[in-house]
């Protein structure tokens, strides 16, 4: 058997087998940015985009992309998530993006949480890019997780 829990004997990816694990609570929090510039950001928060509510249309996606994480990416396990949250905050210069989800199961949610921040992002640049093609999305990464045997993980402040 392979030394990779994603691989075969021969080299070929698989979905790994779950069904020996224990069922434990699983919480993953990620975050992303978008960097736009400053009117569009008042933009935002004055209400004033074309499209709409855009945090509220971001927020919905993220949570939809939670839900969806197995559709999206080959080898995770469809998971019956218990709560997601999706949180957008307006700063300067940019969005700030957080994602919380949560389960009892036998893999973790950190795919489901960094889908959530990543759509939201999307759907963010997509309500506001007739204001600035130029945005970006940047600093998509697992914060925090806890649960399962490898147990917890606190991203730590770099320098």
């Amino acid at each position: 058997m392979s030394d990779f829990s994603h691989l075969d004997d021969w080299g070929q990816a698989r979905m790994v087998d779950v069904g020996e694990k224990a069922v434990t609570r699983r919480l993953a929090e990620a975050s992303a940015s978008v960097r736009t510039r400053k009117d569009v950001i008042e933009a935002i928060r004055g209400g004033q985009m074309p499209k709409g509510d855009v945090l509220a249309v971001a927020r919905l996606a993220g949570i939809q992309a939670a839900k969806r994480t197995a559709d999206l990416i080959p080898l995770c396990h469809p998971l019956a998530l218990e709560q997601v949250v999706v949180d957008l905050q307006l700063e300067a210069d940019q969005v700030r993006i957080t994602s919380r989800v949560l389960c009892s199961g036998k893999t973790g949610v950190e795919m489901e949480a960094l889908c959530a921040v990543s759509v939201a992002a999307l759907a963010l640049i997509d309500m506001c890019k007739s204001a600035d093609r130029s945005m970006t999305i940047e600093h998509v990464r697992v914060e925090k997780k806890s649960g399962g045997k490898s147990g917890e993980f606190i991203r730590q402040e770099e320098g």
